[in-house]
C-alpha cells in the first residue's frame, strides 16, 4: 500500500537552542525530518532528545533558532494551531469512557457529523486491530492495547505530524518488541511522518528508516541504522550504538583507497580510506563490531588481504544464538567477541591465545580523544 503523498510533510530544525535558567538543554542542533519518514531521535537520559520532541509539539519554546512544518514557521505556534498529535510514554486515557469513545474524543470536540466520526473511529480500531474491542473500558484491556488504542486516537485527527515519546517504555520487552513491528507497519500503511524518542538502541534500529543520535544537547550524527551502526562518526556513537570494539593506533601509510594503521601492540591493520571521518589526523582508534570478528582455528588461515590481531580468551557467555566471548588484547585492552552458535561443542580455554580476522571493509575509525 503506497500512502498518498498529501500525508508526507517535514519538519525542519534550524538552529535550536533551549535553555532552562541559563543550562543549555538543547544545543544549536539543526535537523530535517523528511515527509513520511520514521525518524528516531535516539539518546541517554538527559541528552535532550525529550526537550526536543516537546518543542516541535509546541509543549515548550525554543531560547533561539526555529522549527517549521511543511516550511511554515511555528516556533511560537500554540500546540493547538499545530496539526501535530502527540503520543506520551503515560498513555493518558479516559478512565470512564470506553475505547470507541476514547479515540472519538477529539472528532466530537471539532465538532464533526456522527456518521464521520464512525467511518473514522472504525478505520482507526481496524488499523490498530481492536475492532472487537470497542465497548471495553481502559481498566479491561491490556497495556500492549491501551498503547494501541492512545496510537488510534493521535492518528484519527490525521495529524501531519505524529510524536512518540518512548511510548513503548510500560511494556515488557516481548510486548515491545511486537510493538515495534506493529508501529512500523502502521506507519508504512498510512504514510504520516513519525518522530519517535528513545533511549533503546534495539528499539530505534528495528524501526526507523533514519535517526539522530544525541549526546549533551547537540546531534552527533544522522544517518539511516545501517550507516549509523556500520560506520559511526565518535566513539560516543560506535559506543552508544551497539558493543564496540576501540582500538588506539596511529595512521602510517594514506593511500587514496586504503589507510594503513599500527596499533598500540604493534599490529598493522588496513581500513578502507572511506571510513575515515573529515580532518581525522593521525591519532585515531579503529572500530570493529564483536560480531564481525573471526576466532581462527589453529590451523586456519585469515582469509587473503584480511586484518589480524592476538588475544587472549577469558570469560565466556552461552547466550544461545551465539557465544559472547570476553578477551584481552596483547596490551591488556579488553575485547568482546560474538562466535554464532554452529553447533560445535567445544570452547575457548580461559587464557588461550587465539587469533581474531576480520574483513577490512568492516573497519571504522574515530578520532582519538
Amino acid at each position: 500500500m503506497t500512502p498518498p503523498s498529501s500525508n508526507r510533510h517535514d519538519v525542519r530544525l534550524e538552529n535550536v537552542i533551549k535553555q532552562f535558567g541559563g543550562l543549555t538543554v538543547v544545543d544549536n542542533i539543526s535537523l530535517t525530518v523528511k515527509g513520511g519518514e520514521f525518524f528516531s531521535l535516539l539518546g541517554p537520559s538527559g541528552c535532550g532528545k525529550s526537550t526536543t520532541l516537546s518543542m516541535i509539539g509546541g509543549f515548550e519554546n525554543p531560547t533561539s533558532g526555529a522549527i517549521y512544518l511543511d516550511g511554515e514557521d511555528v516556533s511560537r505556534q500554540q500546540p493547538y494551531k499545530r496539526d501535530v498529535n502527540t503520543v506520551f510514554q503515560s498513555y493518558a486515557l479516559f478512565p470512564h469512557l470506553d475505547i470507541f469513545e476514547n479515540v472519538a474524543f477529539g472528532l466530537r470536540r471539532k465538532g464533526l457529523p456522527k456518521a464521520e466520526i464512525e467511518s473514522r473511529v472504525k478505520e482507526m480500531l481496524d488499523l490498530v486491530d481492536l475492532t472487537k474491542f470497542t465497548r471495553r473500558k481502559p481498566g479491561q484491556i491490556s497495556g500492549g492495547q491501551a498503547q494501541r488504542v492512545a496510537l488510534a486516537r493521535a492518528l484519527v485527527n490525521r495529524p501531519k505530524l505524529l510524536l512518540l515519546d518512548e511510548p513503548l517504555g510500560a511494556l515488557d520487552l516481548k510486548l515491545r518488541k511486537q510493538m515495534q513491528i506493529e508501529l512500523k507497519r502502521i506507519q508504512s500503511e498510512i504514510g504520516i511522518t513519525f518522530l519517535f524518542v528513545t533511549h533503546d538502541q534495539e528499539e530505534a534500529m528495528a524501526m526507523s528508516d533514519r535517526l539522530a543520535v544525541m549526546n549533551n544537547g547537540k546531534i552527533e550524527q544522522v544517518g539511516t541504522p545501517a550507516e549509523v551502526y556500520d560506520h559511526p562518526a565518535t566513539e560516543f556513537v560506535a559506543s552508544f550504538l551497539g558493543a564496540s570494539n576501540l582500538i588506539p593506533g596511529t595512521i602510517v601509510q594514506r593511500k587514496a583507497d586504503t589507510v594503513q594503521v599500527k596499533l598500540e601492540d604493534g599490529a598493522l591493520v588496513t581500513l578502507p580510506a572511506a571510513a575515515l571521518q573529515p580532518g581525522t589526523g593521525n591519532d585515531v582508534k579503529i572500530g570493529v563490531r564483536p560480531e564481525k570478528f573471526h576466532v581462527l582455528a589453529p590451523a586456519e588461515n585469515a582469509e587473503p588481504g584480511w586484518n589480524m590481531i592476538e588475544a587472549k580468551a577469558g570469560v565466556s557467555v552461552y547466550l544461545g544464538v551465539s557465544r559472547q566471548y570476553m578477551m584481552e588484547s596483547k596490551t591488556g585492552r579488553p575485547l568482546s567477541v560474538y562466535a554464532q552458535n554452529s553447533g560445535r561443542s567445544e570452547d575457548l580455554a580461559h587464557g588461550e591465545t587465539v587469533r581474531l580476522a576480520w574483513n577490512p571493509a568492516h573497519t571504522f575509525a574515530v578520532k582519538a580523544n
